[in-house]
This record gives structure tokens, sequence and C-alpha cells, in this order.
């Protein structure tokens, strides 16, 4: 396994050129290129960037197979893995999904205190 032959094999399938990876994860062109040379190694927060423009996982692109997923699904995993990938979103796409977690569950809370309270009356 090497990862900076995934991280390539990866870009061009996703149809994207190393200037355009570079400016996404803040490097420049040059270390970029090292990157898939394998003369750098990729930092984490490099790697985790990556994810997100290739809509992928970290463990997708360092155990890639050829086969770039169509869509990122959280139903059959674990809720750790459903933290770890909802933390791999922009700030602004994260609060958004624990505003409608907290609203979910404070509507649930309701519908409970509405049900057992209106036995009562």
């Amino acid at each position: 396994m090497d990862l900076y032959k995934n991280i390539k094999d990866i870009r061009l399938k996703a149809d994207l050129k190393q200037i355009e990876v570079a400016n996404y994860i803040g490097v420049d062109k040059s270390a970029y290129s090292k990157i898939e040379k394998g003369l750098r190694s990729v930092t984490v927060e490099e790697l985790q960037k990556m994810a997100q423009l290739f809509n992928m996982t970290t463990d997708q692109i360092i155990n890639f197979d050829g086969a770039i997923p169509k869509e990122v699904s959280i139903d059959d995993k674990s809720t750790v893995e459903q933290m770890r990938l909802i933390q791999q979103l922009d700030e602004d796409d994260k609060k958004t999904i624990f505003t409608l977690i907290e609203k979910m569950l404070t509507n649930k809370k309701f519908k409970e205190f509405f049900q057992k309270n209106i036995s009562t009356l």
C-alpha cells in the first residue's frame, strides 16, 4: 500500500488537476507534486482535507481499492464512525447537523411529555 499512489489515482479518477487539490488542502503545487511522487509525507490535516474534497473517508483513501464511492452512507457505520464523518464537514454544515439533532430531540421530548400528561386528563 502506497498512500501517495492512492492519492494520485483518486485525483485522476476524480478528474482534478494537481493545482486544484493543492489549493484545496492549502499547499503549493510543488509540495503537492512531491506528495504524489512519494517525496513528501502527507499530514493528517492534509489527508482529512483530501477526504473532504474527494468525498471519501481517510480510511478509503489509505486503503483505496480503485473504486471511488458515489456517496458516503453513514447508516451502516458505528456511532463513533458516524461522528468522525460528521467532524469532516465544514463548520457551517456541522452546525446545521447539530441544530437538526437538537430540534429532533426537543420534538421527541415534547411528544413524550405530551403523551405522558394527556393520560392524566
